[in-house]
């Protein structure tokens, strides 16, 4: 895999210069708003057909094809459209904000569900502007801003996602979401989710949608994560290079190759990053490829195709005690540094999707995925020895129609998702070999899980009136387990089968545009999470057939607010989520835990996010921005056993989160910063411990110079944490000590660091 990068080089050199001939010359343009900012998604259309569409920069591309002066018409949602001549003398053009945003009639289609929510109200969206803001290794800093999502990363391979207090139970991983990859669900069949095995130099945005309102993409009361990689305008063709050095022998290598013509585009990227790691026992080595690709065989039939592998080696330092935290955080702990922990992954996400084009006005995509997941896990306790197979089959039409003399619109489809899930577990005799780690012994299981789900949904956005808008939608979901005991055979055999009964999801959001700068809106939504299929086994590993899942009720109000010409924007919303039949996973060994359903659970909070942008006479640009949330989430019924905690805190869900920065640019050199405060979190549910609360400072420095109409090259510096801070990023909740050991509830931070690096585009 290291020798990968320069064959790929290789190859895009040769892919370059095959089109080349027929992109020898391309016309470029530039859109903004009347504050001279770049507007992002607007799409180019001649003689009714889309031909391009705006970069983040605002800029657009068309292929030589097209002789100049051209006459071309610029849409955007929130925007008038224009009709404007582009010429060699005429090229940046100026859009001016819609007196009602809701009532422009663009023409939706299905394929635009394999990437967007179509959530009416307002959702939270990270982009690649905003990931290039932080480290090139850093995903998480990013999304992090974002009030009401709350990452914990014990590590690189190891984050938590948490939204709106939903999913901090979790004791390793995230499984509370649902997450998509260009359309593809990545979240697997036990409802786990991982989005570290994706390098977030090819994300073009994350679209995050909390609390159960995308009906489409499922109703976990957690909420949804859509993923979308980043592809080539039409008429581009371009070749990226980016190269990134840094504290603990972090290095990183990114290069993509991309070519979007009249009716193809092509997209390859190749990552590789290698890291020491702050604390013992922490290497982390990832190679990543990614291609996505689509061909038009005319106006009415698109065909798509995504491929990414990923091939990472984490070590794995695990969390550490109190006293071990603050006497040396750099430990690892006794027995996972002795035994020499990692994990090792090979993963593979296949998709292959289809848009067809009935009519103007009616349109299908359906998709077909296959995934496929090796890992091998040697743990003090045991060795975990897994691979997965997982394939399905997700399908939408969008019909347009006329409502109340106004355009409205229904979407409707399905989707089938199986995995096999093979795993076993045999001793390790890290302690027999003398300090050089794991060794396999004895096998103690073999099972095989059968997991299904399938889901069928359909929504429908009604124009009321011209300002008042509604969105109802409705989310059914049936799920299955099938247990199969391989290793253990007659009475004592432990294969089981749990078939869960339909659940009954709705969705209403309503939104009113109270004017062109101005809206607010309702949602009422209900929601679930289902048990995966290990919580469902008792210590006897007999299924539970009382377990059941924890539905939710989700309460939100909030308002839209733009000011000065849109150099404002503000976004506040108040939301409550009732949660019935909490699940609570209870650890009664090293590596098992059965699930119960415990109680009840209120959830409820503030949420704000504020940011401006100034563009001075002499170009120089200041954006500041706050993002914050207060919250009070609590145990309203709940009795563990003989303890009750009812009223208590929810356990590991800070208090308050507030992130903030700055943001300055001048010609060709900008400047980030970033301060992102976590409150303390309650460690136990019995609330008598807690962590620490931290606050941490990072900054990056850009200088981006333009050499000839084809060629830039971009310098960058930065630092996390300068203040060198040291705290906890990630806890254990309800840690037990075994042995006599401490409870090991800590996570370090990383310490103060730096990074750099240069990138190089060239563009044809």
């Amino acid at each position: 895999m290291r020798f990968l990068s320069l064959n790929l080089l290789v190859v895009a050199i040769f892919i370059l210069t095959t089109v080349q001939k027929t992109h020898a010359q391309n016309f470029k343009g530039r859109v903004t708003d009347e504050t001279n900012t770049p507007l992002s998604e607007v799409a180019i259309f001649w003689n009714s057909k889309m031909i391009s569409k705006t970069d983040v920069d605002g800029i657009f591309t068309l292929a030589e094809k097209h002789q100049l002066p051209l006459k071309i018409t610029l849409q955007h949602p929130g925007y008038y459209s224009k009709e404007v001549v582009l010429s060699k003398n005429s090229t940046i053009f100026q859009l001016s904000v819609l007196e009602n945003p809701q009532t422009l009639e663009e023409v939706i289609i299905s394929s635009t569900y394999q990437k967007q929510s179509k959530v009416i109200i307002p959702t939270s969206r990270t982009t690649a502007i905003k990931l290039d803001q932080y480290s090139p290794v850093d995903l998480v800093a990013a999304i992090n801003e974002t009030p009401g999502v709350y990452i914990q990363s014990g590590a690189l391979n190891t984050n938590r996602i948490v939204i709106r207090g939903v999913g901090s139970r979790t004791l390793y991983g995230t499984n509370k979401i649902r997450a998509y990859f260009n359309g593809i669900p990545i979240t697997n069949g036990a409802g786990s989710t991982a989005i570290d095995a994706f390098n977030s130099e090819d994300i073009a945005d994350i679209e995050v949608v909390k609390g159960p309102k995308a009906t489409q993409y499922g109703t976990n009361l957690g909420g949804t994560l859509l993923l979308n990689s980043k592809q080539a305008s039409a008429g581009e063709t371009y070749l990226k290079s980016s190269n990134t050095l840094g504290s603990y022998g972090l290095m990183k290598n990114s290069i993509s190759v991309a070519t979007a013509a009249n009716n193809s585009t092509f997209n390859l990227n190749y990552d590789h990053m290698e890291f020491d790691g702050y604390r013992d026992n922490s290497r982390y080595e990832r190679s990543t490829v990614l291609l996505n690709s689509s061909y038009s065989f005319d106006e009415k039939n698109v065909i798509g195709l995504l491929f990414n592998y990923t091939d990472y080696n984490a070590q794995i330092p695990s969390s550490i005690s109190k006293t071990a935290f603050e006497e040396d955080p750099t430990q690892a702990a006794f027995t996972w540094g002795t035994a020499q922990g990692y994990e090792d992954n090979k993963q593979v996400l296949a998709g292959l999707h289809y848009t067809h084009l009935f009519s103007k006005n009616f349109s299908n995509t359906t998709a077909i995925f296959y995934n496929y997941l090796d890992h091998y896990e040697p743990r003090p306790f045991n060795i975990l020895d897994e691979f997965t197979n997982g394939y399905g089959m997700r399908t939408l039409f969008a019909k347009d129609f006329i409502f109340l003399d106004n355009k409205a619109n229904l979407s409707f489809g399905g989707e089938f998702y199986s995995d096999q899930y093979n795993w076993k577990t045999k001793e390790n005799l890290y302690e027999d070999t003398n300090g050089s780690g794991s060794l396999e012994g004895t096998l103690l299981s073999n099972n095989i899980e059968n997991r299904n789900n399938l889901t069928i949904f359909a929504t429908i956005t009604l124009p009321i009136t011209e300002k008042l808008k509604a969105q109802l939608g409705v989310n059914i979901n049936k799920t299955n387990y099938d247990f199969i005991d391989v290793f253990t055979i007659g009475v004592n055999n432990k294969d089981a089968k749990r078939n869960f009964d339909p659940i009954f999801a709705p969705n209403l959001n309503v939104l009113y545009q109270l004017n062109s700068n101005a809206n607010a809106y309702v949602n009422v939504s209900r929601g679930f999470n289902y048990p995966s299929i290990e919580e469902t086994l008792t210590p006897e590993g007999i299924i539970n057939p009382e377990l059941g899942p924890e539905i939710g009720v989700n309460y939100e109000v909030g308002n839209e607010f733009y000011a000065f010409n849109r150099a404002l924007h503000l976004q506040f919303s108040a939301y409550l989520l009732d949660i019935d039949n909490l699940l609570v996973a209870e650890r009664v060994g090293d590596d098992q835990y059965i699930g119960r359903n415990a109680g009840k659970t209120e959830h409820k909070g503030l949420e704000l996010s504020m940011s401006y942008v100034h563009t001075f006479t002499n170009g120089l640009m200041v954006s500041p921005y706050i993002n914050a949330e207060i919250t009070q989430h609590r145990f309203i019924d709940f009795v563990d056993r003989t303890a009750s905690y009812s009223g208590n805190d929810l356990t590991g869900v800070p208090k308050e989160k507030v992130n903030g920065g700055l943001r300055v640019g001048l010609k060709n050199l900008s400047l980030n910063t970033n301060a992102l405060h976590i409150g303390a979190m309650p460690l136990d549910d019995a609330n008598t411990l807690y962590s620490d609360a931290y606050t941490i400072f990072n900054t990056k420095l850009s200088y981006k110079s333009t050499i000839t109409d084809s060629l830039s090259v971009e310098v960058n510096v930065g630092v996390n944490n300068f203040t060198d801070k040291t705290y906890a990023s990630s806890i254990l909740i309800n840690a037990a000590g075994f042995g006599g050991s401490e409870p090991r509830y800590y996570y370090p931070g990383m310490p103060r660091n730096w990074f750099g690096g240069v990138k190089i585009e060239y563009g044809l």
